[in-house]
Parts: C-alpha cells; sequence; structure tokens
C-alpha cells in the first residue's frame, strides 16, 4: 500500500516550492526580480558541450543532487533543478533512441 504526502500545502514537488525560472533567468516569486544580474547564464550552453563533457556535468549534478535538495538555498536549488533540466533535455534530444534496460521496465 502506497500513502501520500503528509505535506498539505500548494507546493508538493521541490520544484514547484522553488522561484520560478524562464529559461534564462531564475525569478524570485514574491519580488519578481531575477536572481541572475544582465541576464546571465550559469554555465556553458548545453548544445556547446561535447557528449562526454555533457555526461560529466550530469554526473556531478546528480552527485550533488541530495546535498543541494536538503543544504542549499532556494536560489541555489533552483539553478540546481534548472541546470539539470537544461542538461537532461539536450542528452535527450541527442539521444532520442537511446537504450533502455529491460530490467528497469516494469509489467503494464
Amino acid at each position: 500500500m502506497m500513502t501520500g504526502s503528509v505535506r498539505q500545502d500548494d507546493f508538493g514537488s521541490p520544484e514547484q516550492r522553488m522561484p520560478e525560472w524562464d529559461g534564462d533567468h531564475v525569478h524570485d516569486r514574491a519580488s519578481g526580480e531575477a536572481d541572475q544580474p544582465d541576464g546571465e547564464l550559469l554555465g556553458v550552453d548545453p548544445a556547446e558541450l561535447a557528449d562526454e563533457d555533457l555526461v560529466r556535468e550530469m554526473h556531478s549534478l546528480h552527485r550533488t543532487r541530495l546535498d543541494t535538495l536538503r543544504h542549499a538555498s532556494d536560489s541555489a536549488l533552483a539553478n540546481h533543478l534548472r541546470r539539470t533540466a537544461e542538461l537532461e533535455t539536450e542528452y535527450l534530444a541527442r539521444h532520442p533512441g537511446r537504450e533502455v534496460d529491460p530490467s528497469r521496465l516494469r509489467d503494464a
């Protein structure tokens, strides 16, 4: 038997609780202002990374995920979420037919 979350607020997931981002800027919901001065992007554009560098960057983010989720500031977590989404989106665009391990599948 699965149980639901005990959290009863309007925002269930970390992504929903973090400041919003529009792809280039992280916005604080309260102030409506961007955290990045002059629209500066954080990190190299994933499209410019070689496959090896893209995978290395994703590995680094996944390695630091729990620590960032538990202990980082809201803006740091929002940047982590944004960067993870950018890198993973680029990876999936490059590898749309990626090999799926049959042992990772569930019966329907």
